[in-house]
Formats: structure tokens, sequence, C-alpha cells
């Protein structure tokens, strides 16, 4: 099982979106910024409040929900 330990949601805070022990740096911030292909030394210079241990945890959460599976429905003929 993963260990959430930094990610953190509060209906306070973002709207309760998954954020960065309890800042209001989103998850979702994070991912867009590596998937845009922003470097993880960029992200925390651009960002001096998160730790490098954030942006990994960011990244173990989006693969945690990515295993989710998904279901489709299809046309039976």
């Amino acid at each position: 099982m993963l260990a959430i330990d930094r990610i953190t949601s509060n209906p306070n805070v973002m709207n309760g979106k998954a954020c960065i022990r309890g800042m209001r740096i989103t998850v979702s911030i994070v991912l867009n910024l590596i998937a845009n292909g922003m470097s993880k030394q960029e992200i925390l210079d651009n960002y001096p409040s998160l730790e490098p241990e954030d942006i990994d945890q960011c990244l173990q959460y989006a693969a945690y929900l990515a295993e989710e599976e998904l279901y489709t429905t299809q046309k039976v003929s």
C-alpha cells in the first residue's frame, strides 16, 4: 500500500483538491509542470517551499491513481 504522508486534502484549502502538505500547491500543478517538460530542479527553484520528496510523492500518487481499472461499455452485435 502506498504511504501518502505529503498529499493532503482539506475542503477549506483549494476546494479540497489534493495538495502538498496543506499548502496551496496542488498535485495537479506539479504534475502539469512535469508533463510540460519542467525538471524537478526547475520546479524546486520556482516553488521554494517544495521539497524533492514532495515531487516524488506527487508522481507516486499519480501512478497509484492510474492503476484504477477503467470499465468501458461495448456494443453487443
